[in-house]
């Protein structure tokens, strides 16, 4: 019996404790090759367009804009933005549109690490991946992956392909307005258009443009410098 609990001691030590730290601490240095959902998306015919770039060769056009769309707090929390979980909260009993309050860090921990899903397991995990990612790599490599892992489109991640894609440049050449029209398709990659939207997404777009220019004038996104 002794040896049963050992044995099972230890493997949810390795599952959850060596195995996660050890690859949060790899992946601070080393490019994830890939994530959960890209073998999804490759599976069900997708394609797979994937090409890694560091963030001081992306465009701080982009990052800024990201910021405005999804996490305007992203330099300020530590991978949790209680006002805006509360807020989505109060939202969505209201009977408004679903909407979310998951941080950049958060999302960033469930792209690289995690299943799609919404089960209160996978919640908790997004949550330890959270915790771990933010100690470990701090805001400007949650960034650069944030941005290498994004699902921008059909077999289409990170913003180099994106940026080739969309609109036949590197992500170093993304002006202020193909950000801010990459960052307004970010939820829902597969429905929207970067190119020749729609009136929503064009609408999103110019909101987010405006709010760029606020993230670059109050510095909220100096912790990437």
């Amino acid at each position: 019996m002794r040896v049963l609990v050992r044995n099972i001691f230890l493997a949810l030590l390795l599952v959850l404790v060596i195995g996660p730290v050890t690859t949060v601490i790899v992946y601070r240095f080393v490019p994830p090759p890939a994530t959960p959902l890209m073998v999804i998306r490759l599976v069900e015919g997708k394609g797979w367009n994937h090409h890694w770039r560091p963030i001081d060769e992306v465009s701080p056009a982009l990052p800024r804009a990201l910021i405005a769309a999804e996490d305007a707090r992203f330099c300020d929390h530590h991978g949790f933005d209680f006002d805006a979980l509360q807020k989505a909260y109060a939202n969505n009993e209201n009977g408004k549109k679903i909407r979310g309050g998951s941080t950049i860090s958060q999302q960033t921990a469930k792209n690289v690490f995690l299943w799609p899903g919404r089960s209160y397991f996978r919640k908790g995990l997004e949550a330890y991946f959270t915790v771990l990612i933010e100690t470990v790599w701090g805001k400007k490599r949650i960034m650069e992956v944030y941005l290498n892992s994004i699902e921008y489109g059909p077999g289409v991640y990170g913003a180099e392909a994106a940026a080739r894609t969309y609109f036949k440049v590197g992500a170093d050449r993304l002006t202020p307005q193909q950000s801010a029209r990459l960052a307004a398709i970010l939820p829902s990659p597969l429905k929207w258009k970067a190119v020749n939207p729609g009136r929503y997404v064009t609408k999103r777009s110019r909101r987010i443009g405006a709010a760029s220019g606020a993230v670059r004038r109050d510095g909220l996104a100096a912790c990437l410098a």
